[in-house]
């Protein structure tokens, strides 16, 4: 095998996956000349083709087939450049001849983490194809996704299929729509252009922002992000933080944890559209700007604001079109509980506290990490999906929950009182 370090430079790939509060990752890539990216082409002359996908906290997750075995569950994301395999025991390593060892550096405080490199992989998805996709292969599963989203995790997808085709994404009914770009029919929908860097779309937004006024935003366009907006930096430095906003752990990155404030902006624009009153994050400068090769960037465009519409994107007429759906009008709301929760390994339907926020309801409530809950309002919590629970904590202000742990083989109920905090 061949080895390596992973730098920053002028022909790295930015592998961007953001899961507000659970899961921050921002990592560049330089892959030899050999890495050359490939197409999905349909199978049996077809020019379009749908499935059907899961949304676990506004992540989009699609049945993949990784050289002919499958299905497995990836992630399709937009702020993705090569495929990224975080369960490596789905593809032998002995059936893989050109494997390069690698190192990754990424936002957070920690130090570099061991990875593999291969253009080895088939991938299958609906009646599409696309043989030797450059691939990331991770050696161990530091994001933890399966445990975070109740639903085993084994990958993320990206440029490869948008590139590929003109991908229409239904929120409302989840439904992945994608057709061949020849097949392009004229729409009305509201346009938004796009402009890519490394391989990962950007846009240029006007932001609303106390104090500030109007802010001019290029943000890339990320739809593996369950934030709805990450502001990052200003004119090359820490973005000013509106009143009122609060620390927060933002994730943990390639690097290790994220840290930041939660806050909220006036209004973004989206082409005709305008959201006002914006949940936004603001990582610290130092654990993700001061990182990133694009110095240009303001920030992120995350899922929890697109899913407000149904989005189609058009990577090779370089434009994106959304129509807003029943999800347009919804208040962006936080957490209110101070719970992060996660599944038992190999037990998704068993759920356990994985933080608890300092001077939140839930510390007041008695409740500490690694308890696990045994029931909500009196359901047992297998009735209850993640997105179920993180739902109710986001309900309302002032909602008693009663919530029914175990530590250390006793039980206790605790009485838990929603307060929003921004």
């Amino acid at each position: 095998m061949m080895t390596g370090q992973i730098v920053y430079g002028k022909k790295s790939f930015l592998g961007r996956i953001t899961v507000f509060l659970l899961i921050a990752v921002y990592f560049q890539l330089t892959f030899c000349e050999s890495l050359v990216a490939q197409s999905f082409q349909f199978q049996y002359n077809l020019k379009r083709g749908s499935i059907n996908f899961t949304q676990v906290k506004n992540l989009i997750i699609i049945p993949l087939y990784i050289n002919e075995k499958g299905p497995f569950n990836f992630i399709l994301d937009t702020g993705v450049g090569p495929t990224i395999i975080i369960d490596s025991t789905i593809v032998s390593k002995k059936t893989l001849k050109n494997l390069r060892s690698v190192k990754i550096k990424g936002a957070g405080e920690g130090k570099e983490i061991d990875a593999y490199i291969s253009n080895e992989i088939d991938a299958k998805i609906g009646e599409a194809i696309i043989q030797n996709v450059p691939t990331v292969f991770l050696k161990e599963d530091i994001f933890n996704f399966s445990n975070y989203l109740g639903k085993q995790i084994h990958g993320l997808i990206g440029f490869n299929f948008f590139n590929s085709f003109i991908v229409k994404i239904n929120y409302v009914h989840s439904r992945l729509s994608f057709r061949l770009p020849e097949t392009r029919k004229k729409t009305n929908w509201n346009k938004l252009d796009l402009e890519f860097l490394d391989n990962r779309p950007y846009v240029n937004l006007d932001l609303n922002v106390k104090d500030l006024g109007t802010v001019k935003a290029k943000l890339i366009v990320d739809c593996g992000a369950t934030h709805a907006l990450s502001l990052e930096a200003f004119e090359n430095e820490v973005f000013p933080l509106p009143d009122p906003h609060f620390k927060a752990n933002l994730g943990v990155g390639l690097s290790g944890k994220i840290n930041g404030h939660i806050g909220r902006i006036s209004s973004v624009k989206l082409g005709d559209y305008e959201i006002k009153n914006v949940l936004t994050s603001f990582p610290d400068y130092n654990d993700v700007a001061a990182k990133s090769s694009q110095k240009q960037r303001t920030g992120n465009l995350g899922a929890n604001l697109l899913r407000k519409f149904t989005v189609i994107f058009d990577y090779k007429k370089n434009a994106m079109y959304l129509k807003k759906n029943r999800h347009y009008s919804e208040l962006l709301e936080h957490d209110m509980s101070g719970l992060e929760i996660a599944s038992i390994d190999q037990q998704p339907l068993r759920k356990v506290v994985s933080r608890v926020e300092p001077d939140s309801p839930a510390e007041k409530a008695g409740i500490l990490a690694d308890d696990e809950i045994l029931s909500i309002n009196f359901v047992t919590t297998e009735k209850y999906s993640i997105d179920d629970i993180e739902g109710l904590f986001k309900s309302y202000q002032d909602r008693k929950i009663v919530i029914e742990i175990s530590r250390d083989k006793t039980r206790y109920i605790k009485l838990l009182t929603l307060k929003r905090r921004i």
